[in-house]
């Protein structure tokens, strides 16, 4: 009964669905995210591009239209691919992610102390993997939704799946990927109905590993050491947050201007990718992070819209999967640079330079407009079967939701 907290088998007449227009607010939501990461992007990367990669002001927001340009064209596909066809597709995807995981450690181009990327820099697969893993713990929790109370069957296949993509990850390293796959596959897990038992196992052991990469990881150690030497005292921050600080202290409330930021030029680490939004709380002040962040705030809650109203459990845990994906990667990007959390390196979502960031999280929209576009006749009146904000009161009784016994037929 555990694993049926989003479940509801339905007559074949009350499963009907229309293929409609997608969700507009979604739309007009990341056209504007686009816009806005284009603008900060070219503000952020002209002196870059002259200073250091000795180019035009102007290169990489050409190579960053490039790779706009493949991401919309991934997401228009993906927007018209019938999400119940990733039940066939995820097994190759998965393999495929796991052979360019594997592939990148043996290529072993090294960038920043890491073997992360191939084709100098432009695809990075840890990128992919976060997207893959979503896809493929979405079908395969579908699939098996029957028997995740199991733990043989349930928490045990998990963490073996975790452990593959979250280890190649890891050994690149790149440990805020890894991270934040094993933060999704927790999150997936939850909400496709384990038991509460299964998600307290789970904590426990993500804490272990979590202390161990702390214990004997140097490059983990030293971040946790800055943060927690930052919190208590801001002046002895690691130099990349008292930066971003910097920069978000000189911008005020209306910010210098676009293109005048002072820090971007003065060392702020990775100003196009890693901070670009303190370049932009710089540039455009409180208000404009403040109107980037509303902007992420619009797609999450239009993304668990479109979660709760989707015609099943599959195309439920997929949209509420992605959406919470990139709101995790903006959530960090953000709260690292101003010295809330360890320093990960994770790309701002839509507005950092890079090709695999921007195509993959492109392909989710996608993904996610699809589901938005075949929402069931039927779907408002079964609103309340799938509305994620209430989880916590669905799950009351032994992590299992109290549903009569005919929902439960």
């Amino acid at each position: 009964m555990g694993t049926r907290t989003f479940v509801n088998k339905r007559s074949q007449a009350s499963t009907s669905l229309s293929v409609k227009s997608g969700d507009t607010p979604l739309l007009i939501t990341i056209i504007a995210l686009l816009a806005f990461g284009l603008l900060m992007l070219y503000s952020s990367s002209a002196d870059y591009s002259v200073q250091i990669l000795e180019e035009a002001s102007g290169y990489m927001f050409k190579r960053q239209l490039l790779w706009l340009a493949v991401g919309i064209a991934v997401a228009f596909a993906f927007s018209h691919l019938d999400y119940h066809h990733w039940r066939r597709i995820s097994i190759l995807a998965m393999l495929g992610t796991i052979v360019a995981l594997i592939a990148v450690l043996f290529i072993n181009e090294l960038r920043l102390g890491a073997v992360r990327t191939v084709y100098q820099g432009s695809v990075q697969p840890s990128e992919l993997a976060k997207l893959v893993i979503i896809i493929y713990l979405a079908v395969w929790l579908y699939a098996k939704r029957g028997q995740l109370h199991n733990t043989e069957l349930g928490l045990i296949p998990l963490g073996i799946i975790l452990g593959i993509v979250g280890g190649l990850i890891y050994l690149q390293p790149d440990l805020s990927a890894t991270a934040t796959v094993f933060i999704l596959g927790g999150m997936l897990f939850f909400l496709a109905g384990a038991d509460k038992k299964q998600i307290v196992m789970l904590m426990l052991f993500a804490a272990v590993v979590a202390w161990i990469i702390v214990q004997f990881n140097a490059t983990g150690r030293e971040r946790v050491d800055f943060y927690w030497h930052g919190l208590l005292d801001p002046t002895k921050a690691s130099y990349h947050v008292k930066r971003s600080l910097e920069a978000i202290i000189n911008g005020g409330f209306w910010g210098l201007g676009i293109g005048k930021s002072i820090t971007k030029l003065t060392g702020l680490p990775f100003p196009h990718t890693d901070s670009i939004f303190a370049v932009l709380a710089e540039e455009l002040g409180l208000l404009g992070a403040t109107i980037l962040i509303l902007l992420y705030g619009v797609m999450i809650w239009r993304g668990l819209v479109i979660a709760r109203r989707a015609p099943d459990m599959l195309g439920t845990l997929l949209a509420t999967g992605l959406v919470y994906w990139i709101g995790i990667e903006a959530l960090i990007n953000i709260t690292v640079l101003v010295g809330l959390m360890p320093f990960a390196g994770n790309a701002l979502p839509f507005m950092s330079a890079g090709g695999s960031s921007l195509v993959t999280s492109l392909a989710a929209i996608g993904i996610l407009y699809n589901v938005s576009r075949q929402r069931g006749e039927s779907a408002q009146a079964e609103d309340e079967w799938r509305a994620f904000g209430a989880t916590s009161n669905l799950r009351r009784r032994n992590g299992r939701r109290g549903l009569s016994r005919s929902r439960r037929s």
